[in-house]
C-alpha cells in the first residue's frame, strides 16, 4: 500500500511511521510513505500557502494553488488511483470498520489542513471523504494522518507477528466488542492473581471466559456499542453470569 500525505510537516509523519510495528511493516515493504509539502509548490519569494479569509475573521486559510500543484505532482508520481481523504473535525468518525475498508485500498492521499482550514473550492473539487478522530479540534491534520497510517498499516498482511492478533482487537469480530483483559507473569502478585481459568489449559473454557469478559466490558464501558437485543442466547447467558459475578464480588 502507498500513502501520500500532503502536509507542512512531512518529517513528523516520517518519524511516527518509523516506530514499532508500523516501522517494521515499512521496512518489510508492506507499505510506502511519501510526504509532500505544499510550500514546495508555492510561488513567490515567501512561498506562501495561506492568506486571510474572505469575509474577515481570525486565522488564515490554506490556498488553492499550492495544494492543487502538490496534488498534481502526487498523481504524476504514480498512476495508481488514490482516494483523497481530508483529516477534519467535520468528517465522519474513524471506526475500525472504516480502517478495514481503507486497509483494502492500494493507495491513499491524506490531506492535512492547518490554520483555519483549507479553501472550500479545493476540497469540493478534490476530496473524496473527510475523516475525524473525534469531537475536538487539533492544530492540524498530521496527528489524524498518523493515526490512520498506524491503524491501516498494522492490518497489512505480514505486519503483525501473529495474524490472529488483529482479529482479537477491540471493535473486531462479529459484534465489534471491546477486548477482554489480558495478564502475564507472574501468576501471583500483591496487586492480584491471574484468573484460574487462564491457567487451566482448558481452551474452550478460556475462550468462553474471554468472550464473557468482552461482553461485560463492552456493556460497562461502551454500552452504545452493545445491542443486547441482537445477542444470541449463549452470549446473553454469558453476560448475565458475568453481571451476577460482578455484583456478588462488589457486595460487602
Amino acid at each position: 500500500m502507498r500513502f501520500d500525505v500532503i502536509t507542512l510537516f512531512p518529517e513528523f509523519l516520517a518519524q511516527s511511521a518509523g516506530l514499532g510495528v508500523v516501522g517494521r511493516a515499512q521496512e518489510k515493504g508492506l507499505f510506502s510513505l511519501h510526504g509532500w509539502n505544499p510550500r514546495d509548490y508555492a510561488e513567490g519569494n515567501y512561498r506562501r500557502v495561506d492568506d486571510r479569509p474572505f469575509g474577515g475573521g481570525p486565522g488564515m486559510v490554506m490556498l488553492i494553488e499550492p495544494l492543487q500543484a502538490c496534488l498534481q505532482a502526487i498523481r504524476d508520481a504514480d498512476p495508481t488511483p488514490a482516494r483523497v481523504t481530508y483529516l477534519s473535525p467535520q468528517g465522519a468518525p474513524l471506526t475500525q470498520a472504516k480502517v478495514r475498508e481503507l486497509a483494502a485500498l492500494p493507495r491513499m492521499v491524506l490531506l492535512c489542513g492547518r490554520y483555519e482550514g483549507i479553501d472550500e473550492r479545493f476540497l469540493e473539487a478534490n476530496v473524496d471523504e473527510e475523516i475525524s478522530l473525534g469531537d475536538y479540534v487539533l492544530s492540524g491534520g498530521e496527528l489524524g494522518a498518523a493515526v490512520i497510517i498506524d491503524a491501516v498499516a498494522r492490518l497489512q498482511d505480514g505486519a503483525l507477528n501473529d495474524a490472529e492478533s488483529a482479529a482479537q482487537d477491540s471493535f473486531e469480530g462479529d459484534l465489534g466488542l471491546l477486548d477482554c483483559p489480558h495478564y502475564s507473569q507472574p501468576a501471583q502478585h500483591p496487586l492480584g492473581d491471574v484468573p484460574d481459568v487462564l491457567r487451566s489449559g482448558n481452551h474452550a473454557a478460556i475462550a468462553a471466559w474471554r468472550r464473557q469478559q468482552s461482553l461485560l466490558r463492552t456493556a460497562q464501558r461502551r454500552p452504545d456499542l452493545l445491542d443486547e437485543q441482537a445477542l444470541g442466547k449463549a452470549d446473553r447467558t454469558l453476560l448475565d453470569l458475568a453481571r451476577q459475578a460482578r455484583t456478588q464480588k462488589a457486595s460487602p
